[in-house]
This record gives C-alpha cells, sequence and structure tokens, in this order.
C-alpha cells in the first residue's frame, strides 16, 4: 500500500513513518504536492553461507580419479 504524505507532516511524524515502512507500506514524502522521496522497509539481510556443513558425513573413495576399466569404456560402436 502507498502513503502520500507532506514533508512537515513527515518530519512530525517520522517515527510513525518509519515504524509503517518497516511493515512493508511505502511512504512517499511530498513537497508542495511534488513527490520528493521514498521511504520503503529495508531489505532483509542475507545471511552468508556456512562452508564446512557436511564435513566428516561424506568421503570420497581414493581412487575416484583412477581410470575406468577398459570392459566399462565405449568403444566406438552403437548399441
Amino acid at each position: 500500500m502507498r502513503t502520500a504524505i507532506n514533508i512537515h507532516e513527515a518530519k512530525t511524524h517520522l517515527s510513525r513513518l518509519v515504524e509503517q515502512a518497516s511493515t512493508g507500506e511505502e511512504i512517499i514524502i511530498a513537497k508542495a504536492g511534488k513527490p520528493m522521496a521514498r521511504l520503503v522497509p529495508l531489505a532483509p539481510a542475507v545471511k552468508p553461507k556456512k562452508l564446512g556443513l557436511l564435513q566428516g558425513k561424506i568421503g570420497i573413495a581414493a581412487d575416484f580419479d583412477a581410470p575406468l576399466p577398459a570392459d566399462f569404456l565405449l568403444t566406438g560402436s552403437k548399441p
């Protein structure tokens, strides 16, 4: 929802307007009927990713990068 308010009233009721904006309301501040500024809520802070959540819970085989057996490799002929 948008609310338009003149600058004098905005100065008088700034605390109330900030509370309204924090609940998601957009407030337009105008001077002589001309929109001059917009008061909007801040975007929620993005939490940094925590690395190593699976440390010690998964493992990789020691030979994971070893060559594949010859009978497993495709030969060039189509099935």
